[in-house]
């Protein structure tokens, strides 16, 4: 029987570089927990607790890296998200200055959200399904150090609601053994994380590490039950979506036995470009394509 590699989040690191020390090791195919803190590093407790009282270089804690075995630069790792646990309470925050909406924000704020019976609730009156993701994944940059809130071809702080149990996540292997590191978890959060934050919370995350060789998808990549998406970030949300949109096409054209002007047209027709977030360092977006399409081609990754 397979036994799981548990990795406590005080094991962990606030920026993703090949410097960094692996601080787990495991082999392809291995079953890996990842205990994590929320982005505000567990500060946030109350309501009296706020977001500018915090050490800003302890933000956005990723557990890890772990050093996957055989995996080598050109190499993808494919991170199968088997489950996600979530603690019972979770925590926003709100500054002026801060987030899309930073003109408006007339006072810092902090607020408390409780988790019960599969619900957040924000109030006596509203309360959401939970559905949890992870903010934070990635692997080591080929080179440089990048702090873990900003997003880039490594992955790292993406802040994809897509990215949650039973998808795959695809992400780029630069240094010997890739280096993985997640974090910032969220109860619920909607795209563009208009104000910096969604129901920020702490607990674990269950996956499954594969290194593939000879892998044909743009990373960052995901695969849910019923799409294809590729992520990409960019200094302006133009440039995020529009480099999405083109490691979309280069997955259609290494796959779908059609030419050029008719993948476009396809994109444009199945391809649904959708905002990840607008408040990090860099912006990120995605493009999906349903996996139908590619299943009467007998495309399957």
């Amino acid at each position: 029987m397979e036994q799981k590699i548990y990795i406590n989040k005080e094991d962990s690191i606030v920026s993703m570089s090949s410097n960094n020390k692996a601080k787990h090791y495991c082999k392809s195919g291995s079953t890996v927990v990842f205990q994590t803190s929320d982005c505000y590093n567990g500060n946030l407790k109350s309501e009296s607790d706020l977001f500018h009282l915090i050490d800003y270089s302890n933000i956005n804690p990723a557990t890890g890296p772990l050093y996957i075995e055989n995996a080598e630069p050109g190499d993808v790792l494919r991170v199968d998200i088997l489950e996600i646990k979530l603690d019972s309470q979770g925590a926003m925050s709100v500054s002026p200055g801060r987030g899309a909406l930073k003109d408006f924000v007339e006072e810092e704020r902090t607020k408390i959200i409780k988790i019960e019976d599969g619900y957040a609730v924000f109030n006596d009156i509203l309360k959401f399904p939970i559905n949890p993701m992870i903010g934070v994944i990635g692997t080591a940059p080929k080179e440089g150090e990048v702090l873990n809130g900003t997003p880039g071809e490594h992955g790292s702080n993406m802040d994809c609601n897509k990215i949650q149990e039973g998808t795959g996540l695809f992400l780029p292997v630069n240094v010997p053994g890739a280096l993985l590191a997640m974090g910032d978890l969220h109860a619920v959060m909607g795209d563009g994380e208009s104000a910096t934050c969604g129901i920020e919370i702490s607990r674990e995350v269950t996956v499954k590490v594969t290194v593939l060789k000879d892998a044909i998808m743009p990373t960052p990549f995901l695969k849910t039950n019923s799409e294809y998406i590729t992520i990409a970030a960019g200094k302006t949300l133009d440039e995020a979506s529009s480099h999405a949109c083109f490691k979309m096409l280069d997955f259609l054209k290494a796959t779908l036995p059609l030419d050029l002007q008719e993948l476009i047209m396809l994109l444009s027709i199945a391809g649904n470009m959708e905002i990840c977030q607008v408040v990090n360092p860099l912006k990120t977006a995605r493009m999906t394509m349903p996996i139908d399409l590619f299943d009467k081609y007998n495309v399957r990754i």
